[in-house]
């Protein structure tokens, strides 16, 4: 038996939506046990993916700092 194709994952800004969509649903309280615990895994899912995004663009910021020196990102900088 195969395993199933990897699914693949929205980008940063639908999977935010998504997120707060399941968060909205599941605060209603009308789901069984177990489109809750669904609801859940995606949502956990969703989670993961968009920090996993988050990390990558803050690396990509460090790296492209001035003279090719991996710097950090400053917010409060000008």
């Amino acid at each position: 038996m195969s395993k199933p194709a990897k699914e693949k994952l929205p980008d940063f800004e639908t999977a935010m939506s998504e997120l707060e969509a399941l968060v909205d649903k599941m605060e209603q309280g009308d789901l069984s046990l177990e489109d809750s615990l669904k609801q859940y895994e995606r949502g956990m899912t969703l989670t993961r993916h968009c920090q996993s995004l988050l990390e990558n663009a803050e690396l990509k910021v460090k790296m492209l700092g001035k003279d090719n020196q991996l710097t950090d990102f400053d917010a409060d900088a000008e």
